[in-house]
């Protein structure tokens, strides 16, 4: 910045000693010794005061640099509104500056004194507008952390519609004004001009319109499309599938705004990704799936489903004579491998009650062949379970008409199965676990299965489940050496 305000100065003192289109008799330009003497005394002063001036407006920032931790709302203020104050203390140097240019360096030429003043108050203009823009740029990354870690805060932020207007009347409006002023003073005043001097004052006006509005629209473009690429190059990456993307907020206006705003998206989204996880772990991935898609309305439908219950035998004596680490050690190796075995063959694991399971088929999504996947499963899950030390269990499977759907109160439901099935299947476990197969099914379920699967299942005696009223024929699977 101190840069900036040099390289100004240098072209103001190189336009006013050769391009104001004046007499070459000109005291103004005959001392050139002593006008540059002054420019020097000026320049040196001014960067003393923009260095204190600096070092006074940072003095929070570097405060809480060296603290750490979040910033409180002076130093969050200071780091974000440094450049606006810093361009603000230039301008007021290039004020001091040119008033005291004025009088130390026009008396000896006043016909030059409008001239030399408009060539000043064009150069305070446009260095103020480099010094904000190239601040703004520096500081970037101290605004960044300020607005991460503090509130976000748009406070005297320029917006773009601001800085738009600032590029257009700083690198366009200003220079434009001084060729147009060159005219007027050509067709007004009856100075007498050197040849070609006011062609050279209107060309090198011009280059200064070219070159100082092309920086400055590059420094504008590059505020406004810096975090457009960002927030693109982080779109790409949520598309691509990355869980975890955030943008960096360097920006006080609507464009912090815009950061801001993509951020809270992603950490909400990631909180509602969080939330459907431990919900499809609670209630099922497909149940959870459901919910999302059809919402979660209290009732039922009435299904063809297939269930499977499982219970733990001596659950009871276990838990009193098992210390109870080991008890919940013994019922998470069950339960695992009792949602393995179901989720192998799609099925969905409604509930666990203590030391029980219940599984349905063919709920929340319809499966033609829930028979042969719940007799399959249960097959399959005693081969498993026989497996775990410790462990004996009964299993029982049943098929027929139930209603499945979201059951309780409107704040505090659950997804479940209640029909004839169910009971039975749970009077089946009982039953089987005085059988040596461990398993039992019901002939209604072996009757819609595939003949595969009827193959690998022997037909035995009807029996009176308890609290039914119709008798149920027992299937049990074959027993193979």
């Amino acid at each position: 910045m101190a840069l900036a305000n040099g390289f100004g100065v240098l072209l103001v003192y190189a336009f006013i000693q050769h391009g104001l289109p004046v007499p070459q008799s000109s005291a103004v330009i005959s001392d050139r010794r002593r006008s540059a003497t002054i420019i020097a005394a000026l320049l040196g002063v001014g960067a003393l005061v923009s260095l204190g001036s600096s070092a006074f407006m940072l003095s929070p920032v570097v405060r809480w640099q060296l603290r750490g931790g979040p910033p409180s709302r002076r130093e969050q203020m200071a780091a974000l509104h440094a450049p606006l104050r810093q361009a603000i203390v230039h301008l007021i140097l290039w004020i001091f500056g040119g008033t005291a240019f004025a009088i130390l360096a026009i008396p000896s030429a006043p016909e030059l004194s409008a001239a030399v003043i408009m060539t000043y108050i064009m150069g305070a203009v446009i260095v103020f507008g480099f010094s904000y823009m190239l601040g703004e740029r520096i500081l970037r990354p101290v605004a960044a952390k300020a607005l991460s870690e503090g509130s976000f805060d748009r406070t005297l932020t320029p917006g773009i519609g601001t800085r738009m207007a600032m590029t257009w009347g700083l690198g366009t409006l200003a220079p434009s004004i001084a060729i147009v002023l060159l005219c007027v003073t050509q067709i007004s005043t009856d100075l007498e001009y050197s040849s070609n001097s006011l062609a050279v004052a209107v060309l090198l006006l011009t280059i200064v319109v070219i070159v100082q509005a092309f920086a400055l629209s590059m420094l504008t473009s590059g505020s406004i499309s810096d975090p457009i690429r960002q927030l693109t190059r982080a779109i790409d990456k949520v598309q691509e599938g990355e869980p975890d993307v955030s943008v960096e907020v360097f920006d006080g206006s609507e464009i912090g705004r815009l950061q801001v705003g993509f951020n809270r998206m992603m950490e909400e989204a990631s909180e509602r990704r969080v939330l459907q996880e431990l919900f499809g772990q609670h209630v099922g991935e497909d149940v959870a799936r459901r919910a999302l898609q059809f919402g979660t309305e209290l009732g039922g439908e009435t299904r063809f489903v297939a269930v499977l219950f499982v219970d733990m035998v001596g659950s009871t004596a276990t838990a009193a004579e098992r210390p109870p680490t080991e008890v919940v050690s013994l019922l998470n190796e069950f339960f695992r491998i009792v949602v393995e075995v179901v989720d192998r063959h799609h099925g969905f694991v409604n509930k666990f009650m203590g030391d029980a399971a219940l599984a349905i088929f063919g709920a929340p999504l319809d499966r033609p062949d829930a028979p042969t996947a719940a007799l399959a499963a249960a097959r399959d899950m005693r081969i498993e379970l026989s497996k775990v030390v410790g462990l004996d269990i009964g299993i029982g499977v049943s098929a027929g008409l139930a209603v499945a759907g979201n059951i309780g109160a409107a704040n505090r439901f659950e997804y479940t199965v209640i029909g004839d099935p169910v009971n039975e299947a749970s009077r089946l476990t009982e039953l089987a676990k005085l059988q040596p197969a461990r398993v039992l099914a019901s002939s209604s379920a072996l009757y819609f299965a595939d003949e595969d699967e009827q193959s690998n299942w022997e037909l035995g005696e009807e029996v009176q489940l308890r609290g039914r009223r119709r008798r149920t024929h027992l299937a049990s699977p074959v027993l193979r050496s």
